[in-house]
């Protein structure tokens, strides 16, 4: 098999290795901080965090486990779950909530407890567009979601957090980015493209970032890592476009058997009336119209006024 060519300068930050190595790993732990501080955008959220193991279980063996891509806590207790996602998956929404609600229940002590939760943040980095119900929603690159009083649209809880990033929605370019939520977007999105660090992305965080990133950093062992994961990558990018293809092609077949049959219907429905103006003319009875044609009297009435 000949070995996968890597001929860009900077990792890609949406494999699993890239991802995992700019926020996964002690030395990046200042990028995921800054990260999630600008995503979630609360105010002193996190200015430290610990890294937890990715492996969450129920409270016995038998139950379903989870294994996330970054999980960790901030230095309030409050839990973070930062999740990268490539494609969408059947249920990705019930998905969402089950592994928020994982964090919740580890919190329950054995003993008498008052139910005091820490607050669990989900931050979802996704490749694919996951909110379409409404006209609007494709202006919003970064949708939150809280549990919510319906009458008085206020906060019921600020425990659970559900926070989804859907880069196929963002599409600044270099020169349109004012802040640093843009610049984490579109190096999220971009990176792997890069020659160089654009002019226009400044800042300690950012210099570290691209340090980071830089490929020729790699250890041999680190560069074959790399380079399956870029093909696990383009293996579902490619996966996902040829679904999309035949999607198309499909959708298209469609389109035309449909046409096809609605032609055929019109030409047999234009020949019926002229049948229908035809008897008409020569005070044929209507019944002897309907035998002919299959349409109600009520049909052949109207065409009786038209005529």
């Amino acid at each position: 098999m000949e070995e996968e060519k890597i001929d860009s300068r900077y990792l890609n930050p949406l494999t699993d290795f890239g991802f995992h190595r700019i926020f996964g790993t002690e030395s990046s732990k200042e990028l995921l901080i800054d990260f999630l501080n600008e995503i979630i955008r609360e105010e002193g959220l996190i200015t430290d965090i610990k890294y937890l193991p990715a492996e969450l279980r129920g409270f016995t063996e038998k139950e379903r486990k989870a294994v996330f891509d970054i999980f960790c806590t901030n230095e309030e207790g409050e839990y973070f779950i930062v999740e990268m996602q490539r494609a969408k998956q059947p249920y990705f929404r019930d998905r969402s909530v089950f592994y928020a609600s994982l964090p919740i229940r580890k919190q329950a002590p054995r003993g008498i407890w008052d139910f005091r939760l820490k607050a669990v943040y989900l931050v979802a980095v996704l490749d694919f567009i996951l909110f379409n119900e409404f006209e609007d929603d494709k202006d919003y690159v970064i949708e939150q979601v809280h549990l919510v009083r319906e009458r008085t649209k206020s906060f019921f809880s600020k425990k659970l957090n559900l926070i989804f990033i859907e880069l196929p929605k963002f599409r600044k370019n270099e020169e349109e980015l004012t802040t640093n939520v843009d610049i984490w977007l579109f190096l999220l999105k971009n990176m792997s493209k890069l020659e160089n660090r654009p002019a226009s992305v400044q800042g300690k965080i950012f210099e570290e970032l691209f340090q980071i990133a830089e490929t020729n950093q790699l250890t041999k062992k680190e560069m074959r890592e790399y380079k399956k994961s870029v093909l696990e990558y383009r293996d579902v990018r490619d996966s996902i476009e040829l679904a999309r293809e035949e999607a198309r092609e499909e959708g298209i077949k469609e389109g035309i058997e449909r046409g096809i049959e609605r032609g055929i219907k019109r030409g047999i429905e234009k020949e019926k009336i002229t049948i229908i103006q035809k008897c008409l003319q020569n005070n044929i009875p209507l019944e002897v119209i309907t035998y002919l044609t299959g349409f109600s009297k009520e049909k052949i009435n109207r065409y009786t006024i038209n005529n």
